[in-house]
Formats: C-alpha cells, structure tokens, sequence
C-alpha cells in the first residue's frame, strides 16, 4: 500500500510517500517539502499571518498532485503545535479543507510523545527494556518514557527551538543575558516533569529523535545521512557541551556552514543545543542513540496496526 504522510510541522511541512504493509517497515518512495517556518510567521497576536496560510495552502495543493502522480491511496494528514497553538488555528484549519479538501489532525503534545516513542519502540525493540524518548520540535520538546509500545508517561513542553529562538534569541549573534535567561527559563521547564518521569525508574535505552537532535549529533561527530538510515549515530553531553560555547559565539551564517547543518535551521541550532544539554543534565543522561523514525512513522505505524480486512481477521493456520 502506497500511503502519504502530510506532517504540518513548526519549521517544516513534509509530505512523504512510504510503501507500507502490515508486519513490515515502511520504507521511504518520495520526499516533498518545504520550510514554511509557521511558528515564525506568527503576527502580534499569536495568528498564522495570511503569508503563511497562504504558503501552507499553496504546498499542500502541491502535495496533492506529488500524491496523484505517486499513485498514493491513502493520505494521513497531521499538523502539530504550530497550528494547534496559533491564534487563528481553527481559521487556518476551515481555510485549508475548504481550498484544498484535506483535513488536517490536530495532534495534542500527549499525542506527539506517544506515536513517536511507537516509533521508537518498533525501530529498537523490546530488547531495549524501559526506553526514555527525547524529541525537539520547532514548537515543544517531547518527553515520552515506557517498557511498552504504549508509554507509561508522555509530556509535551513549550520548548521547541523555533519558540524559544523567536522569544530569547532574535538577534543574529546570542546576547549574553538572553542565553542565561533562556538557559534558566529552559531548566526550570523541564524541572517541572522531572520527578515524573525519574520515579519510574532510569532508562535501560535513551533514544533522540528529530531534525535538532540529528543535527546536533552530526556536528559533534555522528555520521552523516548519506550514510543511510541503519548508521550508528550517537550524541554525547561531552560533546555537545564542548560545542555550546562555540555555537553561542557564531553568526546565524557560522553556524549553517557546520557539517549537517542546514541554512534553514541555522538559527534555531543554538536554541536547540540548550535545550538538549538541559534536559540530558536534568535526566542524568551520559548519550543518545539518535532513532532515524519519529513522528511520521509512528503515525504509518499506528494506521498499519488498525487495519481492518477479512484476511487480518481470519486465524493464522496451524502447521506441525
């Protein structure tokens, strides 16, 4: 089954074409996307500028032939905090389905953490034991923790990259008393979830999915992502915390010449930097295995496991 991903993401809107089966891994046909960067065209109210509706109308339309012309069946489409936080977020939402027919699902940030620690949980396996999940978005940071497919606390905390970037570092080199405002705001976030997540036990497999995380560990070392999806990629809080001065002392332009940094990312890279330090700080976290399935398959993975046809339900036969 050929199916389409639309992820209306903070920074990104991505429409991905997977050829997914039931049982097996879904595996990448096409990629098409676009950084709209929604959580940064917000006006002075908190609403999706008409810039951005317009811009996010004009690639979904675009995602919809890519889904014609790839022979798509099926089209799950999602947005996340950008549009769920925005002030005109039901507006956005009418607009799109009336000029485009799709109807996007709002993800709560519970929602977030829990189809992608599924993810998590599928790409390592049981075998992992209690799995901790950290993910940075462009809009939240979150926080999942479980022995099961199904995690046993999952948060969400306003502490995306983009959010806290637009807030405390708007300049193009960090101020210094944004940085220690910002670093203080950040821990005391994050503090706030802590005993949850701690009470239940350390993890056996900490794991960091999205584009931050990704980023960081292939400035400090991790290999790069044409070295396929099954490379070991690790980020350590040695390495990141020997790079954090460094990152605070560049330019938005220093920083998107860093091996695996993209230039649309560039000057949300040090706001997401804190933001990992603390929380592998606060969780008492040495490394992270960087799991290359996030949100996206958890949500590939979530629809796999709800089909319903006469063959899924007949008894598998008994051989011997």
């Amino acid at each position: 089954m050929r199916l389409g991903v639309l992820d209306v993401g903070s920074n990104t809107v991505h429409f991905l074409v997977v050829d997914a089966h039931p049982g097996a891994a879904p595996l990448p046909a096409y990629s098409h996307k676009a950084e709209l960067r929604l959580a940064e065209l917000l006006d002075e109210d908190g609403a999706i500028s008409e810039t951005g509706v317009e811009r996010l109308v004009g690639h979904i339309a675009s995602s919809l032939r890519v889904a014609e012309d790839k022979g798509v069946v099926d089209i799950l489409p999602f947005a996340t905090s950008a549009v769920r936080e925005a002030a005109n977020g039901e507006e956005v939402l009418r607009r799109v389905a009336a000029e485009t027919g799709i109807e996007l699902r709002v993800l709560s940030g519970q929602d977030e953490a829990r189809l992608t620690f599924l993810a998590v949980r599928r790409w390592f396996g049981w075998s992992s034991g209690r799995l901790l999940n950290l993910d940075i978005g462009g809009g939240s940071l979150e926080i999942a923790t479980g022995l099961d497919e199904q995690p046993d606390v999952a948060c969400s905390l306003p502490l995306g990259a983009g959010r806290l970037t637009a807030r405390w570092l708007p300049g193009d080199v960090a101020d210094a008393d944004g940085l220690r405002e910002l670093r203080r705001h950040v821990r005391a976030e994050i503090g706030t979830v802590v005993g949850e997540i701690t009470r239940l036990g350390p993890p056996q497999h900490a794991v960091a999915t999205s584009k931050t995380f990704k980023q960081l560990a292939r400035m400090t070392g991790a290999a790069p992502a044409d070295a396929g999806p099954y490379a070991d990629r690790r980020l350590t809080r040695v390495g990141l915390s020997a790079w954090l001065p460094r990152l605070s002392a560049m330019t938005v332009a220093e920083r998107a010449q860093i091996p695996g940094v993209s230039e649309g990312r560039a000057k949300q890279l040090l706001a997401g930097a804190i933001v990992a330090d603390a929380a592998m700080d606060l969780f008492g976290l040495d490394e992270l295995d960087v799991c290359p399935w996030a949100l996206r398959e958890g949500i590939i993975l979530r629809r796999l496991d709800h089909m319903d046809t006469p063959a899924d339900r007949q008894p598998p036969a008994l051989t011997g």
